[in-house]
């Protein structure tokens, strides 16, 4: 976004005095410019003009001379009694007489460096001689500061951050695409003059003399084969030639400290002076060596198979939709200069044996302009504004600024002669009725009110027959196209405080949808578990699917790339919610934090092998059904998932215990939490080869028809060493669509609760190790409602396992606990005695399961 300084701001409009970038922010902000930030100076605290009236050189063991100085900074700032103070100086490159910048004690220079007195090199340093880079001035730090070498000669004891404009705030602002203008000081000056009546000074209109023809230049060719929604993608270009220029002379520091201040680094006066008016009125504007441009230049579409390598070093295909500025060597428009509106290239870039300049200034389509820099993923300053849209009268005073300020600077000579190939149209005019925005805004505006407003634009209104206005817009406001354009700037220059607020009556709703109430309900019981929600980003890379350690042919490594991802080296859409949660544990265990238990509610991609590529349809132009079809039927399916993973203690040790580690019976328990949440019934079988769980401690949760709904357990030892969790880590992750899906629809039943009392009963049953303990606990409810005393069943639990000396071998003891309680009646113990009866003979149908003794 830009950066206003506000010295700089003064040149184009009178700011009242002791005008501070708060102050501004809050006047841009009434006509739509929002603050975005507030950098305040680079320099506090007192800095002056010192004159060093002793220099001292002295030798030190380490082979480095250093300069004990003594530095008049004037009756205010000198040691008591007058006497000039010491200051220990490394630099060389000043003697006795010469004025300096120095930054006293309780100054703070960027970085921040906060200057103190301190003892160095035998002596009390009391303040610091500045150098340019100290200072934020420049990238020289070879020696300090001469201002008679920078042209200024001030009293000693002057204040050195008014001197070099160290003491200004900048303000940077946020700017809407449509208002591209607003990228240059001309623009946000003129938004500052209809906030607040300031007087304003275009410096951006053409003169008289600049409105003529003009002939004698390089010659200079527009054409295209293949214009972009039949817009030419050039339509003005101006050219001139400057001779005789010192361009990498560096630029005047008033020049150099704009141009930091407004966030560019300083280069060499060409690129500066280049940059500057770029900054100044808002015209991208280009140097080239002229020694190197064999006319005539050309502008042209790419060919098939051409590359340019850019001033950033970076060698590019070219598409045969990039614009190109191109010159004849070798033959007409055979060689690329550059990415028209983008980036120029490095063939034609001025160098340290450049003294003959052609200055450039060209008018390019927004549209093709924009797509160039994304196709490049190149956002230069020059493409900033020109995707936004540029003034068309601007490349004429923007070349003559630069060539002005080249000769001023550089010493350079222009040419008579002046390229400008001028193809533009007056800029449409709009008729809008009067009380159009009236009607719009809900405000009684008078039409000598919009006809003030519109004019303050820049725009020319003229009566348009009865109740209408006929509106010529400025050029400089390519956004304004239909009437309802013109509205929204009178509602804006009139004051968005001047129309009432008035609230839309809200119509009745239905609130959330069962499966968002569902699903806010599974975040909530999962976070009363102990749980702590987490939000991951769905792209992923090879090696963390490699980290889960998933084989060469399972659907999950299946995964859609992004044509344009984030990084390059995450490229992937994730195809389960392990691969992305596992990562995020792995940060917090990194961090201290071992004792853990997330969780993610989130989509995942999973791509069919079959699916049809998406067709890559034309911008700008409404999809035909069978398109919107094509696309469709290309969409992968994006499953919602819930995943969780614990780590280290479930419960923490203490005077109360040793505590217990999180295993997998605690990632089972909440993945049925999620089911009984739901309202789902779920079955859990053992499986062994389900990677990222260990072959052992792996349940498989699937409907009672037999649909996969997921997995819960331990997660793989390999698994969890590559994500350096403790050992014994456990996941689970669910199909949430598919429990949704499963879920009942018809309202809850309540059931009477029951005024007898509750019986109990416990039962041990030895059976086969291998026979799995869900299997054995539905045997046994199976048994205990088929007793003698009917369906009295309240609840049953597996309290133990055994495995010892007192079963079998092959065999463990599984333990239940029987809650009964009848509707009607008080149970007896026969009928009890029956119910646990009922429960053995059931079980030894089963699995041959005895009582244990």
């Amino acid at each position: 976004m830009p950066r206003v300084p506000l010295t700089w701001l003064a040149d184009h409009v009178d700011l009242p005095a002791g005008l501070t970038a708060e102050q501004l922010a809050a006047d841009l902000v009434r006509v739509g410019l929002e603050e975005e930030a507030i950098h305040p100076a680079a320099v506090t605290g007192p800095l002056v003009v010192g004159e060093v009236v002793e220099r001292t050189p002295e030798p030190q063991k380490n082979g480095k001379t250093i300069n004990w100085c003594r530095v008049d900074v004037g009756p205010e700032h000198n040691e008591p009694g007058g006497s000039p103070r010491g200051i220990v100086c490394g630099a060389h490159n000043f003697d006795v007489g010469d004025k300096v910048v120095v930054a006293l004690p309780g100054a703070v220079l960027p970085g921040p460096f906060p200057i103190a007195s301190r003892k160095t090199y035998g002596h009390v340093s009391d303040g610091m001689i500045c150098s340019a880079r100290e200072l934020g001035l420049g990238d020289d730090h070879a020696g300090i500061i001469v201002l008679s070498t920078l042209g200024i000669d001030a009293p000693v004891g002057t204040d050195a951050r008014e001197l070099l404009g160290l003491g200004d705030e900048v303000l940077e602002i946020n700017v809407t695409p449509d208002r591209g203008y607003a990228f240059s000081m001309r623009g946000v000056a003129r938004e500052y003059a209809h906030a607040t009546g300031a007087t304003f000074t275009d410096r951006g209109l053409p003169t008289p003399e600049q409105r003529e023809p003009a002939s004698g230049g390089v010659a200079v060719e527009l054409e295209d084969d293949a214009p972009v929604h039949g817009v030419p993608g050039a339509d003005r270009f101006v050219a001139q030639v400057v001779r005789g220029v010192r361009a990498n002379d560096p630029s005047p520091q008033w020049m150099q400290r704009r141009l930091t201040q407004a966030g560019m680094r300083p280069l060499g006066l060409a690129v500066d002076v280049t940059n500057y008016v770029m900054l100044d009125l808002g015209q991208p504007t280009h140097a080239y060596d002229l020694a190197k441009v064999t006319a005539p230049v050309v502008v042209r579409r790419a060919r098939a198979g051409e590359r340019l390598v850019t001033l950033d070093g970076v060698d590019r295909a070219l598409d045969p939709e990039d614009l190109l500025i191109t010159d004849s060597t070798g033959e007409r428009a055979g060689r690329v200069l550059g990415l028209a509106g983008v980036m120029g290239g490095g063939d034609s870039e001025v160098g340290e044996d450049t003294t003959d300049l052609l200055i450039e200034a060209a008018h390019f389509d927004p549209v093709s302009v924009a797509r160039t820099s994304r196709r490049h993923k190149l956002s230069s300053e020059a493409a900033k504004r020109f995707e936004r849209g540029v003034d068309p009268q601007l490349p004429r005073v923007a070349v003559a600024r630069v060539v002005e300020l080249l000769v001023e600077h550089g010493g350079g000579v222009p040419d008579d002669g002046l390229t400008d190939v001028d193809r533009t149209s007056e800029p449409p005019t709009i008729t809008l009725p009067v009380d159009l925005p009236g009607r719009l805004v809900g405000v009684p505006y008078t039409v000598d009110e919009v006809r003030t407003v519109l004019t303050r634009i820049g725009a020319v209104v003229s009566d348009a027959g009865d109740d209408a206005l006929a509106v010529r817009v400025p050029s400089w406001r390519p956004d304004l196209l239909v009437p309802v354009d013109l509205v929204e700037e009178v509602a804006r220059l009139r004051g968005y405080d001047a129309i009432p607020s008035t609230l839309p009556v809200a119509p009745a709703g239905r609130g959330l949808t069962d499966g968002q109430r569902t699903r806010r309900s599974v975040a909530r019981a999962l976070a009363e578990a102990g749980f702590v929600e987490v939000l991951t980003y769905p792209f992923v890379s090879t090696e963390q699917l490699d980290a889960l350690a998933l084989p060469e042919e399972d659907d999950r490594r299946r995964a859609a790339r992004l044509v344009n991802p984030l990084a390059e080296s995450h490229p992937y859409l994730r195809t389960n919610l392990l691969v992305t949660l596992l990562d995020a544990a792995r940060r917090n265990v990194g961090r201290g934090q071992s004792d853990l238990a997330v969780f993610e509610i989130g989509l995942v991609t999973r791509p069919a092998p079959d699916a049809p590529a998406a067709p890559r349809l034309p911008g700008g132009v409404r999809p035909s059904d069978d398109d919107l079809a094509a696309i469709e039927a290309a969409v992968p399916a994006q499953p919602r998932r819930v995943a969780g993973v614990l780590a280290g203690a479930a419960e923490p040790a203490g005077w109360w215990g040793s505590g217990r580690r999180a295993d997998h019976t605690d990632a089972i328990a909440a993945a049925r939490r999620v089911a009984e949440v739901v309202g789902v019934d779920v079955v859990l079988t053992a499986d062994a080869e389900h990677l990222p769980w260990h072959p052992g401690r792996c349940a498989r949760i699937a409907l009672a028809d037999g649909t996969l709904v997921g997995h819960a357990g331990e997660l793989h030892p390999n698994v969890v060493v590559a994500h350096g969790l403790p050992s014994r880590a456990s996941a689970f992750e669910l199909d949430l669509d598919v429990l949704l899906a499963a879920a009942p629809t018809e309202p809850t039943q309540a059931h009477p609760v029951s005024s007898f009392p509750l019986a109990k009963e416990d039962v041990a049953l030895v059976v086969p190790a291998t026979v799995p303990a869900a299997d054995v606990l539905d045997a046994v409810r199976t048994g205990a409602a088929a007793g003698p005393a009917g369906d009295v069943v309240e609840d049953v639990r597996l309290f133990d396992v055994y495995v010892g000396d007192q079963v079998p071998d092959g065999t463990r003891s599984l333990a239940f606990s029987l809650r009964l309680r009848a509707a009607d009646r008080t149970l007896t113990a026969q009928e009890t005695a029956g119910v646990r009866e009922a429960v053995v003979a059931e079980a030894q149908r089963r699995f041959g399961a005895t009582l244990r003794a």
